[in-house]
């Protein structure tokens, strides 16, 4: 992926999704470890679009808009 991708790009890693503590965190491509994924996580690349923001509780939400320019 970092050969086609911006080092930028955001990744968001989402770890036993519907089970108790299950987590989520959020990255960059070129600041992405092997040792941040296992079988258990699912993996989502952004988009060259794709932003992450902070909210109000510390928290960050990360958004794609549905157009391209």
């Amino acid at each position: 992926m970092r050969a086609h991708r911006a080092a930028d790009t955001v990744v968001v890693l989402g770890r036993d999704i519907g089970r108790p503590g299950a987590t989520l965190a959020t990255t960059t491509l070129g600041a992405l470890r092997s040792d941040q994924v296992d079988m258990r996580t699912m993996v989502i690349v952004g988009s060259s679009t794709t932003r992450r923001f902070a909210i109000g509780d510390g928290r960050e939400w990360v958004y794609t808009p549905r157009w391209y320019r």
